[in-house]
């Protein structure tokens, strides 16, 4: 048993808290992984407002790289000083899904068993089965993906989470080919990271949209060869006019709301494919003519996690990451320490950053 700092969303909506939290050693399966970065990710302010549950209080933060301390028993593929990213997709091998050959699915993915807790022994819910935003943190073994140890870490957590969301809707879930038109709706940092795979998988037109012209400036850094402000024009009209009047052949809609959905199915071409990696809330409903759905066809895909497969996925990208085909670093707008979350989350409501990146 350990006693680190770190910080928990004690009550809904208050703010987060700076505490002393015991670590178990690790269990069977289990490893405890000392934390070098996290990126402060919109899920963390969502369990803090109680967006996702209310199994207060919550241990947050889960974007994060660091260095396995140690492993419990029948850990086999995992050792002290690997450099690891987590990931809260921790498969197991057995369900329908992985039994069918597609374990990105997986319907049972794992968590440490082993509760951490406060120091008078109130256990604590790991945000996404990880919190991060702690000095070392417990996790099954499974969560733990090792990756080259030259990247910075500050750089390689994101693909945890925010960052991986938007490659793979691009890449994995949208299956964008060389020489496709591809629009994406809400330039944050998961459609950011979308625009950055649609140029990885070489799209001919990238179409970023959004109503903050300082997050258009930084999609066509990361490879948008268009832009449009939806403020200013109708998002539909002007994608279509961007692609020969007829629509692209990916949209995703990386914001998660009925209306920017119905422009991505609007927006996209005829057989296209509409990509929802955006999180919707649980009041949200969509209405729309059903004869549009037939009459479009194509296909209308929900990206979770983006789709990957992180032992597959995470040391590619850190490759391209390395070689300069990938640009991760634009992701850290800044790097703070743990006592900085709660600033950074009002960073995150101004839209004032891509990441805010906790250094440890």
């Amino acid at each position: 048993m350990q006693q680190v700092k770190g910080v928990i969303a004690r009550t809904k909506g208050a703010p987060v808290e700076l505490v002393t939290i015991n670590v178990p050693d690790p269990g069977l399966g289990e490893a405890v992984v000392r934390i070098q970065a996290c990126g402060v990710c919109h899920t963390d302010l969502h369990y803090r407002e109680g967006g996702i549950g209310d199994d207060y209080p919550y241990l947050l933060g889960h974007e994060a790289a660091g260095i396995v301390e140690a492993v419990g028993a029948e850990v086999h593929d995992l050792a002290p000083g690997d450099f690891v990213i987590l990931n809260w997709r921790a498969v197991c091998g057995d369900c329908r899904a992985c039994r069918r050959g597609r374990p990105w699915y997986c319907f049972a993915t794992h968590n440490a068993t082993q509760k951490m807790t406060l120091e008078d022994g109130t256990e604590l819910s790991p945000a996404l089965g990880i919190g991060a935003f702690i000095d070392k943190t417990l996790v099954a073994a499974g969560q733990c993906t090792k990756v080259d140890p030259s990247a910075r870490p500050a750089a390689a957590g994101l693909l945890g989470c925010g960052v991986m969301a938007g490659l793979g809707a691009a890449i994995n879930t949208g299956n964008v080919q060389r020489g496709d038109s591809v629009a994406v709706i809400g330039c944050g940092g998961v459609g950011s990271a979308a625009v950055a795979g649609a140029r990885l998988a070489n799209a001919a037109r990238i179409i970023a949209v959004d109503i903050d012209d300082r997050k258009l400036s930084k999609a066509l850094e990361l490879g948008a060869t268009h832009t449009v402000n939806s403020r200013e024009r109708d998002a539909v009209e002007a994608i279509q006019a961007l692609t020969g009047g007829f629509g692209a052949d990916v949209v995703i809609d990386a914001v998660g709301r009925p209306e920017t959905w119905k422009q991505a199915f609007y927006g996209r071409d005829l057989a296209g494919t509409v990509v929802l990696v955006g999180v919707p809330t649980p009041t949200m409903q969509l209405d729309l003519p059903l004869l549009d759905v037939f009459g479009r066809g194509g296909s209308l895909k929900s990206s979770w996690y983006g789709d990957c497969l992180p032992s597959r996925d995470f040391p590619m990208l850190i490759d391209l990451y390395r070689q300069g085909r990938l640009p991760l670093d634009a992701f850290v707008t800044e790097e703070i320490g743990i006592d900085d979350i709660e600033a950074a989350f009002d960073k995150m409501h101004g839209g004032d950053v891509l990441r805010s990146v906790v250094v440890f």
